[in-house]
């Protein structure tokens, strides 16, 4: 059990070795210039050089994600609430959030851009729209699909509608949250660099974009590296403290 325990731990660093490894010997081998496709070591020469300005660029980003997706919480929370709590709610409101989810917010960014201009605001908010959909579907569908038979004794109980919602349906979907917390944070990442590289003037975005129009592909590859560990590194984080928080949800974790 411990031998398998610590071949899992150690897995995704081995598969990431291994593909860093074939990654280098395929460029190695075909003699693959760094403006088409840079080897890792081109990449990480570029966090060596460029150290200074990565780091400025993924704090922006992040930090712009962070706001978005706290709003995108708040918003996803309230309105999965209302949907997953009314047959009403949830039969007029989820079609219509279906359609919105499907526009593509690469066609929406221009349009925030005449509202709020280039700057922060088109980043905070396509961080926003592209993630508050996994939260707002998660939180109803665990309200939604509380099963009947324990809601019917519940209210034999002597327990309101209210009381169901709250102390029971609320904490049963607290696992359907933290998955799509997983799920939308990565997402928020991806709306900032969008709405970055289309309108932004700072982030890593504007740096790939920058990096990307002067055929400096080691650079651009080095931001995509560090987009992609700042998404791992906070689904990891939620992955954490779920856990933590509903280890009951999960077989095998109340040991832990």
């Amino acid at each position: 059990m411990k031998i398998t325990r610590t071949m899992e731990r150690w897995s995704p660093l081995v598969l990431l070795a291994a593909v860093l490894l074939l990654w280098q010997l395929i460029v190695m081998v075909f003699s693959i210039p760094d403006f088409i496709f840079p080897s890792p070591t081109q990449i990480a020469a570029q966090f060596v050089e460029f150290g200074g300005p990565l780091l400025e660029a993924a704090w922006k980003t992040f930090w712009v994600t962070m706001v978005g997706f706290a709003i995108a919480i708040v918003v996803g929370v309230l309105l999965g609430f209302l949907i997953g709590s009314s047959r009403l709610a949830y039969t007029a409101i989820y079609p219509l959030m279906v359609a919105f989810n499907a526009v593509p917010k690469a066609a929406v960014v221009p349009i925030l851009v005449v509202w709020f201009g280039i700057g922060l605001g088109p980043g905070i908010l396509t961080a926003f729209l592209i993630s508050f959909f996994p939260i707002t579907v998660n939180i109803a569908t665990g309200l939604a699909t509380l099963e009947p038979e324990l809601e019917d004794v519940l209210r034999v109980l002597g327990a309101k509608r209210w009381d169901v919602l709250v102390k029971v349906g609320l904490p049963r979907s607290m696992p359907y949250f933290y998955g799509s917390l997983k799920i939308a944070i990565t997402l928020a990442f991806v709306g900032t660099v969008l709405a970055e590289m289309t309108a932004g003037d700072s982030g890593i975005g504007y740096l790939m974009q920058t990096a990307g129009s002067q055929q400096r592909m080691p650079l651009a590859f080095a931001g995509l590296v560090t987009i992609g560990a700042m998404a791992m590194a906070m689904y990891e984080l939620f992955s954490w403290i779920e856990k933590r928080t509903t280890g009951w949800a999960h077989r095998g974790t109340q040991g832990e």
